[in-house]
């Protein structure tokens, strides 16, 4: 009679730790194992950080080599203003990966499974931003070798250099967000993909990422003024080459704030409707 009116024991004891564990730790601890879980799932199929490894080593020479003596009568000179627009462009379309791959996963089932564990409800998006840091930093590391390769240098000291980095990585974060929305309202990968190339292509050429901003059109200016590319390049730039960055930090910080406090909330509520 016990066997049949008691809970079973793997339930029971699942069921304590959920209750016993502060609901803020059991998503902090859930987030991270499922983090773990993308980390793996990367590390089987590397062939999934082709678009951060090889796509700016293309960019850098194509746009360089080619257009550098145009552009700025130099492809020494050219590189050193290239390279930090490269790397936030590269950074910022290397979110996409993630709205792909979780609307792969909705397809596949895996997120059934996950319904059905006792962890927080918003723990696998959570998760799967968390383990794309590692695409983020790869695509940091690999367009800096190439770069230094080709000629480029950090003017500035190590600590403005690491602060520009770990804005680019925070930026790609923050942004990750947006895809993960986009990915629990559109049905298909390549719907995501499309649909994310199509807001980042944009963003990253009416910017400063490959001219100055000042050389665009004037009826343009308004809109790269406020792209958050152009903060977001600008200020690595300065603290990578060590000139001025002005307001630009505090203006990427404030996109990346905007970006969670809208594009989170959006995520998780179409996340609870979907599955």
């Amino acid at each position: 009679m016990s066997t049949l009116t008691g809970a079973p024991p793997t339930t029971s004891r699942a069921l304590s730790t959920a209750v016993s564990n502060p609901r803020p730790f059991r998503l902090v601890r859930h987030s991270l194992a499922l983090a773990k879980r993308s980390l793996i799932k990367t590390w089987r199929t590397p062939e999934a950080l082709i678009d951060v490894t090889l796509q700016p080593v293309l960019f850098l020479i194509i746009f360089v080599y080619i257009f550098g003596g145009a552009v700025a009568g130099s492809t020494h000179d050219y590189l050193q203003f290239l390279l930090p627009g490269i790397l936030a462009q590269t950074i910022a379309t290397g979110a996409i990966a993630i709205g792909v791959n979780l609307n792969t996963d909705i397809a596949k089932g895996i997120f059934d499974r996950f319904r059905s564990l006792p962890i927080p409800r918003s723990a696998p998006l959570v998760g799967a931003v968390l383990g794309d840091v590692v695409r983020y930093v790869i695509v940091t590391i690999s367009t800096l070798a190439i770069g230094y390769l080709l000629g480029f240098r950090i003017d500035s000291d190590p600590l403005r250099a690491i602060a520009g980095c770990l804005l680019a990585v925070l930026f790609a974060l923050c942004l990750s967000w947006l895809p993960v929305f986009v990915s629990m309202k559109v049905r298909t990968p390549g719907a995501v993909q499309g649909l994310m190339f199509a807001l980042i292509m944009p963003l990253s050429f009416a910017s400063n990422v490959f001219v100055s901003a000042d050389t665009l059109p004037g009826w343009m200016q308004a809109f790269v003024d406020v792209n958050p590319m152009t903060h977001l390049v600008a200020a690595v730039r300065g603290l990578f080459l060590g000139t001025p960055v002005g307001s630009h930090v505090w203006w990427t910080l404030a996109w990346c704030a905007g970006f969670v406090a809208i594009f989170m909330p959006l995520a998780l509520r179409a996340y609870r409707k979907k599955i």
